[in-house]
Formats: C-alpha cells, sequence, structure tokens
C-alpha cells in the first residue's frame, strides 16, 4: 500500500512497512548513519540518523522507526543538527586525537561525519581510561580506544560469519567490544577472515601492517624482491584510482611493481592451477578407493581454521594440499629462484586478512624459511604504490617478463565463489574420462546462492560439487554430513560471501555493485584465457616435469603419478 507524506516540505511517496530511512534513500536524502548496515534488521543504537517528526516530542531513528500516513518529517532542522553534533561531539570525547597519522583518515566514517557537522574542535574532555591495543594476532590489530560501540562487527562476526568470536563486555559507561574474557584475537574463535574490518566505520579493527617491512626489503640492495598477485587485485584494485568497479589493472600494476624495484611478478593463479590438478586427483582416487566422502577444499585459510576449532571431525577430509598462495611462495623460494645469488624476498598480495596468518604458520620442510616472507592485503599495496608516487592512471600497460607468469582461467576463477569448485569439476572429468567437459562454463556454481550443488553424470556414476558461499552456509551441510548424507564428493568452503572479491583485505566502502563488477571482471578475463583448463596450461606441465620431486614433500603434492605431462 502506498501513500504520500511529507519530507522537508516536499511531498513524498512511501509504502506501508518501510523504515523512514528507506524513503528518505529512495528520494536521494541522506542522513548519516554508524550502526546502520544493508541486509541487516536496523537497531538504532547510534541515533545519528535521528529525524524530527511534527506531533512528536522526541526526535526518532530513521533506520529503524517505521513511515506512517500523517509523518510531516524534517531531516536537517536546528533541533535535528543540534543534537547530532551533540552525539558526534562525544564520541570525539573518548576518541584518540591521532587522525593525522591514522589508517583511516580519509576513509573513516566518524571524521567523515565530523566534517559534515562543521565540527572543528573538542567540546568535551572527559577522563580518558587507558586500554591496551591487542597486536598478539599475526593478521588483525584491536584498538579498542577507537571503537564507538557501532556493533556491526558482532553482527557480522554472528551472522554473517557465524563465529561469534567478539561481544560486547561490561555494562553501561564501563561497556567494550572484546573478545571472551578479553583474552585477545588469539585467544577467541576468531578465524581472522576480516570481514569485522570491512564494516567497522573508525581504525578500531584493521589488518596488521607489513608496508614497512616490504618498503625496507625494496630498498635492500642484499635481497632479490619478487611479488606474486592474486587474480582478484588487479580488478580490485582499479577503484582506489577512481576508475569503474571491475576494470582489470593488472598490467599496469605489473609495470608500477618493476618501477618500485620487484625483480620479478608472478600470478598466484599459477598456482591455483596446480592445487587445482592436485585436488582433482586426489578426489579420483578417492573415489576408485571407495574412501570417505566428500572432499573438501583448503584454499580459504579462514575456512581451515574454522573446521579446526570448531569441527575437527571434519579435518581429515580438507585437503591436505596447501594453498595457491603457499605454492607459488615455495615455488619462488626454491625452483623459480634456484639460481638467484640474492636471498630472495618473498611477498604475497591478495584481498584476504588470513593469508598473513596462512603465511606465518605455514612451516616450510625444505628451505627452513617461510615460503611467503610478507602476506599483504589489497589495501596494503596501495599504500606502498602511494609510498612510491605511482600514479597506474599514468602508467602505460605492460606485460610480466617472468618465465611462469602463464595462467589459465581455471586458476583465475579461484577468486569468486564457486570458482574453485568449477576449476576442479573440468579437470576432474578430465582425468575419469580422458575428455573435457562440455561445456566448461557451469551455470550451477555461479552466482550469490549460499550453498549452490551441481550433480554431474560420468559413466553409470553421478557425482555432487558442492560450493559455500559464507561461511555461515557451511554448519548445515556439515550437520547433514554428519548425519549421514553421503552423496556428496567435493565441497569448496569460502569464508566471505561472494569469495575472495568481498574478502577482508579489500577496499573500504566496497557494496553489491562494486562486488558485482568485479565479479563479472573475472568471468570476463577468464573467458579471454586461452588455456581454459588446468591441465592443459604449459607451465604447469614444465614445473612437472622439473624438479617436483625434490618439491613434493613441501608442496604436499601428494598424487604427482596421477597427473604426468604426457597426459596433459
Amino acid at each position: 500500500m502506498q501513500f504520500t507524506i511529507e519530507i522537508n516540505g516536499v511531498k513524498s511517496v512511501a509504502k506501508r512497512g518501510e523504515t523512514i530511512l528507506t524513503v528518505l534513500q529512495r528520494n536521494g536524502i541522506k542522513v548519516p548513519t554508524l550502526c546502520c548496515m544493508a541486509g541487516f534488521s536496523p537497531t538504532g543504537s547510534c541515533r545519528m540518523c535521528i529525524v524530527e517528526v511534527d506531533g512528536l516530542s522526541t526526535l526518532v531513528p530513521a533506520c529503524s522507526h517505521p513511515v506512517e500516513e500523517w509523518m510531516q518529517i524534517k531531516t536537517h532542522s536546528p533541533r535535528v543538527i543540534k543534537a547530532r553534533r551533540t552525539l558526534v561531539e562525544l564520541l570525539l570525547a573518548n576518541h584518540p586525537d591521532d587522525c593525522l597519522y591514522c589508517d583511516r583518515a580519509g576513509t573513516c566514517e566518524l571524521q567523515k561525519i565530523a566534517s559534515e557537522l562543521n565540527i572543528r574542535e573538542r567540546k568535551y574532555h572527559p577522563r580518558k581510561p587507558s586500554v591496551l591495543i591487542d597486536r598478539n594476532c599475526s593478521s588483525i590489530e584491536r584498538d579498542p580506544g577507537k571503537c564507538i560501540l557501532c556493533e556491526r562487527c558482532i553482527r557480522v562476526c554472528d551472522d554473517v560469519i557465524g563465529v561469534n568470536a567478539i561481544e560486547i563486555i561490561g555494562r553501561g559507561s564501563n561497556s567494550i567490544i572484546g573478545t571472551s574474557y578479553n583474552k585477545g584475537l588469539n585467544f577467541s574463535a576468531c578465524i581472522k577472515c576480516g570481514q569485522c574490518i570491512m564494516v567497522c566505520p573508525t581504525n578500531a579493527l584493521k589488518e596488521k601492517d607489513s608496508t614497512q617491512q616490504v618498503i625496507e626489503a625494496l630498498n635492500n640492495p642484499q635481497l632479490h624482491p619478487v611479488i606474486q598477485l592474486s587474480s582478484t587485485v588487479g580488478i580490485s584494485i582499479a577503484e582506489e584510482y577512481g576508475l569503474k568497479p571491475g576494470k582489470d589493472l593488472a598490467n599496469r600494476l605489473s609495470v608500477a611493481l618493476r618501477k618500485i624495484g620487484f625483480m620479478e611478478i608472478h600470478d598466484t593463479s599459477l598456482g591455483a592451477d596446480i592445487n587445482t590438478l592436485e585436488i582433482a586427483a586426489k578426489l579420483v582416487e578417492k573415489i576408485r578407493n571407495k574412501e570417505k566422502m566428500p572432499l573438501f577444499t583448503g584454499c580459504c585459510p579462514s575456512w581451515v581454521y574454522y573446521a579446526r576449532k570448531f569441527r575437527p571431525e571434519f579435518m581429515e577430509s580438507v585437503t591436505s594440499v596447501k594453498s595457491p598462495q603457499q605454492i607459488m611462495g615455495a615455488l619462488i623460494k626454491t625452483y623459480m629462484n634456484r639460481d638467484s645469488k640474492k636471498k630472495v624476498f618473498s611477498v604475497a598480495v591478495s584481498p584476504c586478512t588470513a593469508k598473513k596468518e596462512e603465511a606465518d604458520q605455514d612451516h616450510p620442510l625444505l628451505t627452513g624459511e617461510k615460503n611467503v616472507d610478507v602476506a599483504l592485503t589489497t589495501r596494503e599495496l596501495m599504500k606502498i604504490l602511494r609510498h612510491f608516487g605511482m600514479d597506474l592512471n599514468a602508467i602505460e600497460p605492460g606485460f610480466s617478463e617472468t618465465g611462469y607468469g602463464m595462467r589459465g582461467s581455471s586458476g583465475r576463477l579461484y577468486g569468486i565463489s564457486g570458482g574453485a569448485a568449477e576449476s576442479i569439476l573440468r579437470s576432474f572429468h578430465f582425468l575419469m574420462t580422458g575428455q573435457e567437459l562440455n561445456p566448461l562454463k557451469v551455470s550451477e556454481l555461479r552466482g550469490p546462492k549460499g550453498r549452490k550443488e551441481y550433480r554431474i553424470k560420468i559413466g553409470k556414476q553421478s557425482y555432487t560439487f558442492v560450493a559455500i558461499n559464507g561461511l555461515q552456509h557451511v554448519k548445515p551441510l556439515l550437520d547433514e554430513i554428519a548425519a549421514g548424507r553421503n552423496d556428496i564428493h567435493l565441497v569448496e568452503v569460502m569464508t566471505c560471501p561472494g569469495g575472495c572479491i568481498n574478502g577482508g583485505g579489500q577496499r573500504y566502502g566496497t557494496d553489491e555493485k562494486a562486488l558485482k563488477s568485479r565479479a563479472k571482471a573475472i568471468y570476463d578475463a577468464a573467458d579471454e584465457e586461452m588455456i581454459k583448463v588446468a591441465h592443459k596450461n604449459p607451465a604447469v606441465a614444465d614445473i612437472y616435469a622439473g624438479r617436483m620431486d625434490a618439491l613434493q614433500s613441501e608442496l604436499n603434492l601428494e598424487y604427482i603419478p596421477n597427473i604426468k605431462p604426457a597426459a596433459v
């Protein structure tokens, strides 16, 4: 049912059941919010979106108050502005004065609202309690002093990820957001996915910064800096330069990275192709040996941490093959650079905060040193490019000069939910039949659904592939398997909704439109690649024909005999 209300003296159409905020947004009227998030039920806890409604004695929160036919609403009256200013001034009273060197300067939502309300000085000076910054985690830092108690992180951790790692501690004015018993993220249920960082309006949560370590390495003549890039990085950084979301700047990025000192640039997609072949071969072997199903992918470290902490009974079903990042790191350190006279400094860039933890926890056997010295997020890479004055808009596109930059469309698909399952399915079909999957595109494994299932018939047997899009959807599936479901053969789990395109290390302020553009860009780029399947990548065949025997224990590549170069 539609009816007319008045907003700032102008008649506007509203629908029964809508909130005031929804109607305002549809009419192009912006009011500030701090606790409200798209897709979540409103709480009205921050009160920043308050508006004045004629006939009501108090101001009401627009995000949670429903519209009614009789309403005459004022969104920026003197009374409303005064109340909003007071709210912000009270928040700033307990906030650190470090805006000049805060990582979120320019992207901090509290700073932006203060600027819009023309707040130029601190009005209140309460006594600040001393707080300790939680720096014990390899991936995420937590600064309670910058927390404004909006509870966004709690809601995402509970409702989207489903691990409940953070909560409200204390009561009243002593309330803070922290972990159970306030022991820190390292001793909590945190799986390091970084989705809390993406929704934090200030800098209370951020990734553990490693940019200075990389800058020092680039300036060290004793080191040979090498970098690998996830397939999503070149696509997502375009937005940082004001370009259309989804535009692929990988070729320009490669030139910029050489300009700042990286000696070699590799594509993590090559590691993804190797990961694909190994998992496909393992799946074939399990089926032929009639072993317990399903087989779970392990390319998402947050999913692996979740299984280890919450469902350890499934760990034996998670593949032991290393992730694409760690495979590439081992290849860079031992195979690709075996003739280098300088010490190799290996850097990996991805949209994932959990990759930092993965790089630190991976204990190499062959070299005695980490396969990946530093794992960076997309945001950190942008900081390094700005540090060296790189403007990708002004750089002419180029190509990687390394001999192992070749990639296939399968490896590129790893950046999106369902992509790993689709990639593995292509090689699985080839190993089972000796023929290519036709068509290669599997629509059932694409799209935003929380659980995607695809059943393929090969001979007289059917095989089921499942893609979990967002960790909250994995628990029902695990419960089904524990209850006896045995018709599933492979499960891909992506913790972040949408996959790596929506990882915790991506650009702040990512919206649904940008995610769709990134997804389309990945699919379009994969369609344009000449090599459509992992088992036909000549770079992979070359590596298998090289020193893989020496790297076998390092990479956990247990199924090399099943994929000989002659077969590809």
